[in-house]
């Protein structure tokens, strides 16, 4: 073999110092890769951490506009505004009593009526309806929930009340109980709270669907193996596995219920008053605010709406917090 088929020193150095340099370019290259994508990472940190912060201070600057804009009206009333029964913007006297009992009584009356509904409709949908009909119902049911609220306003002031004054309210009338006392209207804390209910039937059965529908098969299948009917599957396997999901969409309906506006100015009756009847008109925190922001004085009118729009937001912070608290705790339970 000649010498020439063996390489020299100078060639085997010139090899490696073009291996060395390919693969310190390499580096070079993955490195840049690296820290370009570090740069990226960084700024999508950023970009998304600046709208979730944004969503903090927008949340804070309502709850400092509204404690701001509350001052005077505190600092007259003090804690009495909290429990004065009378609002009268003629003598410059405010009280929220009316206003926070309006809108507690119209929103158990609402889940006291949608809830079990719910539950059916939930419970058909998932358990015995039929294949055919399953998804043109979910839709209807789901499609209610983005009829505006006006509508459901008029359709309660124009329909409901007339059929509950001539029909149902003189049957309730005549079982003499103080909660059903007082003539027929019509309107009345009764009515806005029977309207509240068809407006968060959607979203409660929409989400207690949702949650039946995550049981597994095999459990229920199981059951119905066993020889139980369809109730006790929904009692002894639905409803103990999907109990969070249930108060949450319950809970749902009832913050929904507390903030309705237009629905509830149109057949509350809108009267400042305070009354044991049902069937009396009264008042709510959103109807209030309807009804009075665009007139109000702002010397101490404007104040006293501010503090009713304070107090519907510690409400609702309050339903918040409790149904966080009860889906927290459902799932210590579970173990889960």
């Amino acid at each position: 073999m000649s010498a020439s088929a063996h390489p020299t020193v100078g060639q085997t150095l010139n090899r490696d110092s073009e291996i060395v340099a390919v693969h310190g370019a390499a580096q070079k290259a993955l490195a840049e890769r690296v820290a370009k994508f570090a740069t990226q990472d960084k700024l999508f940190h950023a970009v998304t951490l600046g709208f979730a912060a944004l969503v903090l201070v927008a949340l804070l600057g309502i709850v400092v506009s509204l404690l701001f804009e509350s001052v005077p009206v505190f600092r007259k009333f003090g804690t009495e505004f909290f429990y004065g029964t009378t609002w009268s913007p003629t003598d410059d006297v405010y009280g929220a009593a009316i206003a926070i009992f309006g809108t507690l009584v119209t929103s158990t009356i609402a889940l006291l009526f949608a809830v079990p509904i719910s539950f059916g409709i939930a419970l058909f949908l998932t358990e015995t309806c039929p294949l055919v009909l399953r998804r043109p119902l979910g839709t209807a049911i789901e499609l209610l929930a983005g009829v505006p609220s006006i509508i459901y306003g008029i359709w309660g002031l124009f329909v409901l009340a007339p059929l509950f004054q001539q029909y149902l309210q003189p049957l309730m009338i005549a079982t003499g109980l103080p909660l059903f006392a007082g003539p027929p209207l019509g309107i009345g804390v009764f009515t806005a709270g029977m309207v509240l209910s068809l407006m968060v039937i959607p979203f409660i059965a929409s989400v207690m669907r949702d949650v039946f529908e995550t049981v597994p098969p095999v459990l229920k299948e199981s059951a119905y193996g066993l020889g139980c009917t369809t109730w006790e599957v929904v009692r002894n396997v639905v409803l103990p596995y999907t109990r969070v999901g249930v108060i949450g969409g319950v809970m749902l309906g009832l913050g929904r219920a507390l903030g309705e506006t237009m629905a509830v100015t149109f057949v509350i009756g809108n009267a400042n008053r305070l009354s044991s009847s049902l069937f009396a008109p009264g008042n709510s925190i959103a109807s209030t605010l309807a009804n009075e922001f665009a007139e109000a004085d702002p010397l101490l009118h404007v104040p006293a709406l501010f503090a009713l729009g304070l107090l519907l937001f510690v409400i609702t912070f309050v339903v918040l917090g409790l149904a966080k608290w009860l889906t927290d705790r459902g799932t210590r339970k579970a173990g889960i």
